[in-house]
């Protein structure tokens, strides 16, 4: 194929591509594309198209807006695919941020300069009242927007490839978890005792489940013989207030977990409460009911649950503690306790071991200092038996010595030449200081 360029003004070029002839009158036809910029960066462009038309991925010139094109992918892709938590997500980005400052924006013209400049407004202005800009984290998920809907364009040859792959959109930074330490925990469960729904709350502490996990919970989801729950669903509301119970969206949030025998305690208790109350009422409480309901047996409102929790805790001291942070603290605790992470992503619910190590990577290093202390003991058994000899006494002795030569086998040379010389030396003394 063949192709020239026309200049039109200082910085704008139509680049024109012969297409095949009109296969049914023979007649000539072309594609005209404009493109502003340099002469350079005009040939760069005409050897795309060219190249796009010889690998038979020619995108043909076109006025579809950008907004336009958000508002297809949404009603035929985004809608069909996704739940409708995620369309309306989705939705509430497009029409209150990004179509307003992007939708103009001639499909095949949107640049990755176009791009970053928006994401740079979001940063410094972007909220909707006026008071400043969003967050990274908020400008992130936007960017993931866009990116997904140009990815589609290029599939179906629209554009002929995605700017927002060229583009740096902001990183969130990774702020510690911070949950109550153990010592706190008694001031904690008293909070819950001060709220209609301390079985809930516990449920989320001591099993790790999300808030929608626990509030669709039907009585056939729990076996108090085998001790066991089965998480097969998840309830939310959309912005509507209408309220959903379906599955959860990724197949590991699906899983058994064990009950721990104080949990078990509160449940037996809490489901002996409800069938007397249903009994007064003259109905029998059925496999098929929810577990934590409203008075009329209707399942708990989630934003009911959450106001209710951080009233709570404020007034008792936690300030900055979060509902979903007592899956936090349930996974802290149990990592502290010398769990295994691979048993505590199951009941989590992780799509893999290593969300679970990223997630809680604070706890990692005082876990590895426990770890090593642990290895030293099961090798130092035999020696410790014997109170002369045991490594915390002799440690004691050569408290103050430092420095240890390239590749010596003690703390320094001196010792092994002269204190420790008539000593037996054990083998597990010396194979801690083996490189």
């Amino acid at each position: 194929m063949k192709g020239h360029i026309v200049k039109r003004s200082t910085d704008s070029w139509s680049i024109v591509i012969e297409l095949p002839r009109d296969p049914a009158t023979g007649k000539r036809r072309q594609s005209w594309h404009t493109i502003k910029g340099t002469k350079k960066e005009a040939d760069k462009k005409l050897r795309e198209l060219l190249t796009a038309q010889d690998n038979g991925i020619f995108v043909k010139q076109s006025k579809l807006s950008f907004g336009e094109w958000l508002e297809n992918w949404c009603r035929d892709y985004v809608k069909i695919q996704t739940t409708q938590r995620t369309f309306e997500s989705y939705y509430q980005n497009i029409i209150g941020h990004i179509e307003p400052a992007l939708g103009k924006v001639i499909l095949t013209e949107l640049t990755p300069q176009i791009i970053q400049a928006y994401y740079a407004r979001q940063l410094e202005k972007g909220r909707a009242d006026g008071k400043g800009g969003l967050s990274a984290r908020s400008v992130l998920y936007q960017h993931r927007i866009i990116s997904k809907c140009l990815k589609q364009a290029t599939k179906l040859g629209l554009i002929m490839r995605n700017p927002a792959d060229a583009v740096e959109p902001p990183r969130p930074r990774k702020t510690a978890i911070s949950v109550p330490d153990k010592d706190e925990l008694p001031r904690l469960l008293d909070a819950f005792e001060t709220t209609p729904y301390y079985v809930f709350y516990c449920l989320l502490l001591y099993c790790g489940m999300r808030r929608g996990e626990a509030l669709a919970l039907r009585w056939k989801d729990i076996d108090l013989k085998q001790d066991t729950i089965q998480i097969a669903e998840t309830a939310f509301t959309l912005r509507s207030g209408e309220y959903v119970i379906k599955e959860p969206k990724t197949p590991h949030s699906r899983r058994c977990i064990d009950i721990p025998p104080t949990m078990k305690l509160l449940l037996l208790e809490y489901k002996a409460d409800q069938t007397a109350y249903y009994a007064k009422l003259g109905v029998e409480l059925g496999l098929h009911d929810f577990v934590f309901t409203r008075p009329n047996g209707e399942p708990l409102n989630p934003n009911t649950v959450t106001h209710t929790f951080l009233k709570a805790v404020r007034k008792a001291g936690f300030d900055k503690l979060r509902l979903h942070d007592l899956r936090h603290l349930h996974a802290t605790l149990m990592l502290q306790a010398g769990i295994h992470p691979k048993i505590v992503s199951e009941r989590l619910g992780h799509a893999s071991i290593n969300i679970t190590l990223d997630t809680y990577s604070h706890v990692m290093p005082g876990l590895q200092k426990k770890a090593v202390n642990v290895f030293d003991k099961m090798l130092s058994a035999n020696e410790e038996s014997l109170e002369e000899n045991s490594v915390s006494k002799r440690l004691a002795k050569h408290e103050g010595v430092s420095g240890r030569p390239y590749r010596s086998r003690t703390c320094d040379p001196l010792i092994k030449s002269q204190k420790l010389k008539n000593q037996a030396e054990p083998l597990s003394f010396a194979l801690c200081y083996v490189y």
